[in-house]
Protein backbone atom coordinates (compact mmCIF):
# COMPACT_ATOMS: atom_id res chain seq x y z
CA UNK A 1 0.00 0.00 0.00
CA UNK A 2 3.09 2.48 0.99
CA UNK A 3 4.15 2.24 -2.91
CA UNK A 4 0.77 2.64 -4.17
CA UNK A 5 1.24 6.51 -2.20
CA UNK A 6 4.62 7.13 -3.65
CA UNK A 7 6.29 6.15 -0.40
CA UNK A 8 9.44 3.09 -0.13
CA UNK A 9 9.42 0.58 2.74
CA UNK A 10 10.05 1.71 6.09
CA UNK A 11 13.66 0.03 6.67
CA UNK A 12 14.54 -0.47 10.18
CA UNK A 13 17.59 -1.82 12.22
CA UNK A 14 17.14 -3.96 15.45
CA UNK A 15 18.68 -6.02 18.14
CA UNK A 16 17.61 -9.29 19.76
CA UNK A 17 18.79 -10.87 23.08
CA UNK A 18 18.76 -14.32 21.93
CA UNK A 19 19.20 -16.22 25.46
CA UNK A 20 15.53 -14.14 26.89
CA UNK A 21 14.37 -14.37 23.04
CA UNK A 22 13.42 -10.58 23.16
CA UNK A 23 13.39 -7.91 20.59
CA UNK A 24 15.40 -4.52 21.31
CA UNK A 25 15.35 -1.00 20.27
CA UNK A 26 14.17 -0.65 16.33
CA UNK A 27 15.57 2.14 14.94
CA UNK A 28 14.35 3.35 11.63
CA UNK A 29 17.12 3.87 9.07
CA UNK A 30 16.93 7.58 7.54
CA UNK A 31 14.98 7.93 4.18
CA UNK A 32 18.78 9.07 2.27
CA UNK A 33 20.74 7.12 4.43
CA UNK A 34 21.76 3.57 4.93
CA UNK A 35 22.13 0.87 7.51
CA UNK A 36 25.60 2.15 8.58
CA UNK A 37 24.13 4.59 9.94
CA UNK A 38 21.64 3.32 12.32
CA UNK A 39 23.76 0.69 13.46
CA UNK A 40 25.64 2.81 16.24
CA UNK A 41 22.32 4.96 17.41
CA UNK A 42 21.21 1.42 17.98
CA UNK A 43 23.83 0.15 19.94
CA UNK A 44 24.29 3.51 21.78
CA UNK A 45 20.47 2.93 23.12
CA UNK A 46 22.03 -0.84 24.68
CA UNK A 47 24.06 -1.47 27.66
CA UNK A 48 26.66 -3.71 26.32
CA UNK A 49 28.76 -4.81 28.69
CA UNK A 50 29.84 -8.34 28.85
CA UNK A 51 27.89 -9.45 25.23
CA UNK A 52 28.62 -10.67 22.57
CA UNK A 53 27.21 -8.68 19.38
CA UNK A 54 26.96 -10.16 16.15
CA UNK A 55 26.03 -8.32 12.67
CA UNK A 56 26.14 -9.39 9.44
CA UNK A 57 28.38 -8.16 6.76
CA UNK A 58 26.80 -4.50 5.94
CA UNK A 59 27.63 -3.69 9.61
CA UNK A 60 31.35 -4.55 9.58
CA UNK A 61 32.52 -1.04 9.79
CA UNK A 62 35.43 0.35 11.53
CA UNK A 63 33.57 2.57 13.53
CA UNK A 64 31.29 0.31 14.43
CA UNK A 65 33.25 -2.06 15.90
CA UNK A 66 35.18 0.20 17.80
CA UNK A 67 32.03 1.54 19.38
CA UNK A 68 31.31 -2.23 20.40
CA UNK A 69 34.83 -2.48 21.80
CA UNK A 70 33.68 1.18 23.99
CA UNK A 71 30.94 -0.27 24.97
CA UNK A 72 32.38 -3.17 26.38
CA UNK A 73 31.33 -5.91 24.50
CA UNK A 74 32.88 -8.95 21.88
CA UNK A 75 31.63 -9.35 18.81
CA UNK A 76 31.15 -11.53 15.73
CA UNK A 77 31.13 -9.89 12.58
CA UNK A 78 30.28 -11.45 9.31
CA UNK A 79 32.71 -10.75 6.35
CA UNK A 80 32.37 -11.03 2.75
CA UNK A 81 34.45 -12.09 -0.25
CA UNK A 82 34.15 -8.98 -1.65
CA UNK A 83 35.36 -6.93 1.18
CA UNK A 84 38.54 -6.86 -0.08
CA UNK A 85 41.16 -5.37 2.47
CA UNK A 86 38.89 -7.14 5.51
CA UNK A 87 38.74 -10.11 4.05
CA UNK A 88 42.07 -10.79 3.57
CA UNK A 89 43.33 -9.49 7.03
CA UNK A 90 41.16 -11.42 8.81
CA UNK A 91 42.34 -14.87 6.36
CA UNK A 92 45.63 -14.13 7.40
CA UNK A 93 45.02 -14.11 11.00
Amino acid sequence: MTQEKGQGAIHMVSARARQHRLGLGPVKVDRNSNRITAIPKLLKGLELNGCIVMIDAMGVQTAIAQQIVAQGADSILALKGHQGNRHESARSC
